[in-house]
């Protein structure tokens, strides 16, 4: 198993090292001159940018303080995002690089202004096609005396393609500018949309059991809220602004609320002890709890007013509310436990089942779960990365059938890492239950 460690992560290591060697060569290497001071510190911030991203990935793991998190989170972070988009859109460049060096020379001014000055062309002026005169690109004063030789030289054919240095240069500058643009624009954007704080999605599911008395209940799902280095109490305020003014009846945090201890949170959390609904907010933890100390996060979101599902279930007006650990917690034995949580439940009443990690859906089928809310995928977060997370989970944003049992899943309130998102806007839902006895 070490072995394989080790493999992946000298593959891993050697893949930056050759895309960071490809962005330097493109942005810096073929765009400024050697020596010169913008090459100097294209080439530092290549050397000192991924190693930002190194510290903000692992500070956190290796207990470092905290200021010193937040200080490698920002640039650290923001780096690998700027550096996918930047790729991707220098390798779109690479498709329009040969056309723009191919594109024919505009003939000289001067010589294409006295051709439309007397109207005559090379055959009408008796020299041969592809051959003009020296004296037609000269101004007034340099052109020779009546009865002076005149010097005939060859014409570059318009189509021709100029391949110089200016050329070269010139392309590789509007190319690598044009991917600046492209990808630091495109971090920037979905920077802002993290920043801004998660917009309200609806949806309205139909539960087979669910009594008349329950028809329209509304539970607000907040899912991946990932308070840390970045992302703090105004994160966490604005959240709970936007879940008070939907006025659910019921208030579901499924998980990765945190990227950090207590010690260093704790004040970033304390805004969720204002979260209003008729019958009160429910938590389950995600698989980052347990990176950052699960039991500690459980007592303390229970002091801010929330109530923890461990591997439990509450019987609502209409339906019956549970929750499961997620499976990060099998390392330390806390686990999720189905048969604990459901297994002694009344079938015939209508259930919705919070956890963090689309992929216990088959558990949830097999206890005969109605709802399963869930987060943990970001929807993919930074396009194109909902392709991979197709690849590991059943369902990576909205609502599916599976059976008996329907699964939706959140975008997510937050972001892990860059926080940026692009073509995976966060959200907060607001789940309607509809009773078809209605």
């Amino acid at each position: 198993m070490a072995v394989v460690f080790v493999v992946v992560a000298v593959a891993v290591l050697a893949l930056l090292a050759g895309v960071h060697r490809y962005v330097w060569r493109r942005l810096v290497g073929d765009t400024t001159a050697p020596g010169s001071a913008l090459r100097r510190a294209g080439t530092a911030a290549a050397w000192v940018l991924p190693l930002l991203s190194v510290g903000a990935l692992v500070s956190g793991r290796v207990g470092a303080p905290f200021w010193l998190q937040r200080a490698l989170a920002w640039p650290g972070f923001l780096w690998l995002a700027a550096l996918l988009y930047l790729t991707l859109a220098l390798l779109v460049g690479e498709a329009v690089r040969p056309v723009l060096r191919r594109l024919p020379v505009r003939r000289s001014a001067a010589g294409a202004a006295a051709a439309a000055g007397d109207g005559t062309s090379a055959e009408g002026s008796g020299r041969p096609s592809g051959i003009r005169s020296a004296e037609t690109d000269r101004t007034p004063a340099e052109v020779p005396a009546s009865g002076t030789p005149v010097t005939l030289v060859a014409d570059a054919p318009a189509s021709s393609p100029a391949v110089g240095p200016s050329r070269r240069l010139f392309v590789a500058r509007a190319v690598g500018g044009a991917a600046a643009v492209a990808g630091l624009g495109t971090v920037g954007y979905g920077t802002y949309g993290v920043l801004r704080g998660p917009r309200v999605k609806r949806v309205t599911v139909p539960l087979a059991k669910l009594p008349r008395s329950a028809h329209g209940f509304r539970i607000a799902v907040v899912s991946d809220i990932h308070l840390g280095p970045i992302l703090g109490r105004a994160h966490t305020q604005r959240i709970v602004d936007t879940i008070n003014r939907t006025q659910p009846d019921l208030i579901a945090v499924v998980g990765d609320l945190v990227d950090g201890s207590v010690e260093d949170l704790g004040p970033a959390a304390e805004p969720l002890a204002r979260l209003a609904s008729r019958h009160g907010a429910f938590f389950v933890t995600g698989n980052h709890e347990y990176f950052s100390g699960a039991a500690e996060w459980v007592a303390h979101v229970r002091e801010l007013g929330l109530h923890p599902l461990e591997n439990a279930r509450v019987e609502i007006d209409g339906f019956d509310l549970a929750g499961v650990n997620d499976i990060g917690g099998e390392s330390e034995g806390q686990g999720p436990d189905f048969d604990r949580a459901l297994g002694d439940r009344d079938r015939t009443r209508a259930s919705v089942l919070l956890a963090h990690q689309p992929v216990v859906i088959d558990d949830a089928v097999a206890h005969g779960v109605d709802l399963q809310l869930s987060g943990h995928t970001h929807g993919g977060q930074l396009w194109p990365g909902n392709y991979i997370a197709e690849l590991a989970n059943p369902t990576v944003a909205g609502l599916e059938r599976y059976g008996d049992t329907q699964l939706y899943v959140s975008r997510g309130a937050g972001a892990w890492g860059p926080p940026v998102r692009v073509g995976a806007p966060s959200d907060i839902t607001v789940v309607q239950l509809a009773s078809r006895q209605a």
